[in-house]
């Protein structure tokens, strides 16, 4: 299959003579920091540099075409090159580049969007506290409920329950949250008040794929967890609807329904993380909507503005709000806040990419071609590298394994997880390679379904490509 070609509008002028680019590599070596990096081997490889993108393709300073198959990072849900994205930008730095939150002070977008939020969100959340991402929601919400356990005469509930696996961040508090061992090594987390339960895997739990087992067991954990600390002394359980960083773990249908409905039986706040989730990526504008699910507080970014600048927000049910309004001495302050909290740019942005999910026909397009997503990964579960498929709307991930049988995976020392992402550069096309061989894809709602197959003819090239190493075959044979 021929490849598909930048759209006309790419800007060719910003491919960089080799000069340019190794002075330009030379530079991110010496000074820029990287994030979730290995720092020294950074230094000795260099960077990828993009240099421009248009619907779901990127072209790097060399040129190179590329099939984004992960949106940038779980975000760039409305595709690169919105027209009308970049105008909302314009127009409101033009008008009012700024305005603080503090002092009672507010912009009609940041107003607006704090509207919009509260009638596209699940009924029970009626607030909403702009951050200026994801960790920045996770952080914002761990404070306002020690706040609102404080201020309602509940102060021993301070213990926080989520999921092995689960990613909520990598701020000082909501990477404890956080159960991946990276972002924890180094820093002191978890901490003491931070708990986790194990994973709603289908495919490595030992119920198998027995769904209504796999949720009455994540039911009997929290359970459990929550009578080891005390329920009065536990203030919430998070997770994700669809475990993104964790790799892709889609739960069974019902599953987050269940666990809500116990968080309330235990009398403890449910917050789901929909950073990754929200805004059409699962099929429904939040996960939470297919299965009616009411948190007590949400926290988003991502998707909300598509990436095209910072913005998050934490949600907030009317009753977490009135509890810290009303228990708050009389006319003090809540000391929570920032200086970007709220910024009409990114409101204005995060108006005009919400439209374009509702009116715009991006919602609908995700919706209509995400039988072809899913029927091009079940394509692939035959070949010999392929393990396991999952998927919920426009997320998936493949989990390679050594051995189908036993689900065996890769010894890391392989090197496999960065080979393939390699690979995938070599052959054009962009997607997450987790270290334990999960491939992760979530590519942006405009995605056609030429396009998509596109991604998956590439896909299929590169597990070949895989398969054909030395290293892999024997590994596989060691099996």
């Amino acid at each position: 299959m021929t490849a598909l070609p930048l759209a006309q509008t790419a800007a060719r002028a910003n491919i960089a003579t080799p000069e340019q680019h190794a002075a330009l590599a030379g530079l991110d070596r010496a000074h820029l920091i990287h994030p979730v990096a290995p720092w020294r081997r950074h230094e000795e490889r260099g960077p990828m540099v993009l240099s421009s993108g248009h619907g779901v393709w990127l072209q790097d300073a060399q040129g190179r075409e590329l099939l984004d198959a992960f949106a940038g990072l779980w975000c760039v849900n409305v595709g690169y090159g919105q027209e009308s994205v970049v105008q909302a930008a314009v127009e409101q730095m033009r008008r009012l580049p700024y305005a603080t939150g503090y002092f009672h002070f507010a912009s009609e977008p940041a107003i607006r969007l704090a509207a919009k939020l509260v009638e596209i969100t699940p009924a029970s959340l009626t607030r909403a506290y702009l951050t200026l991402g994801g960790s920045e929601s996770v952080d914002a919400a761990v404070r306002f409920i020690v706040q609102y356990y404080n201020n309602t005469g509940r102060p021993a509930k301070k213990h926080f329950i989520a999921l092995e696996r689960g990613y909520h961040g990598s701020s000082s508090t909501g990477a404890g949250l956080t159960a991946l061992p990276v972002f924890h090594r180094g820093f002191d987390l978890p901490l003491a008040t931070q708990h986790h339960i194990p994973s709603p895997n289908p495919y490595r739990h030992e119920s198998g794929g027995d769904a209504a087992a796999l949720i009455a067991a994540s039911v009997a954990s929290l359970r459990a967890k929550v009578a080891e600390l005390g329920a009065e002394n536990v203030a919430a359980f998070f997770c994700e609807p669809v475990q993104g960083s964790g790799g892709v773990i889609v739960p069974p249908p019902g599953w987050l329904k269940a666990m809500a409905d116990t968080a309330r039986e235990l009398d403890i706040l449910f917050v789901v993380d929909e950073v990754i989730t929200g805004f059409g990526r699962t099929g429904t504008m939040f996960a939470c909507d297919a299965e009616g699910v009411q948190p007590d507080l949400m926290t988003l970014a991502k998707g909300l503005t598509s990436g095209y600048v910072p913005m998050g927000a934490t949600m907030m049910s009317e009753r977490v709000y009135a509890g810290i309004a009303d228990g708050a001495p009389a006319g003090q302050p809540i000391g929570h806040g920032a200086t970007y909290s709220a910024h009409p740019v990114s409101a204005a942005v995060a108006l005009e990419v919400i439209r374009l999910y509702e009116e715009g026909g991006i919602l609908a397009n995700a919706q209509r071609v995400a039988a072809r997503f899913a029927a091009g990964l079940e394509a692939l579960r035959p070949h010999p590298l392929v393990g396991d498929v999952r998927y919920r709307g426009l997320l998936g991930a493949l989990e390679l394994v050594s051995d189908k049988t036993n689900r065996r995976g890769f010894d890391p020392a392989l090197g496999l997880a960065d080979r393939l992402f390699a690979l995938g550069y070599q052959r054009g096309l962009v997607f997450r390679s987790f270290g334990d061989h999960v491939l992760g894809f979530a590519p942006a709602l405009t995605i056609t379904e030429v396009e998509l197959d596109e991604l998956f003819a590439r896909l299929r090239r590169v597990l070949d490509d895989a398969l054909e190493a030395p290293n892999v075959r024997a590994a596989m044979a060691g099996s």
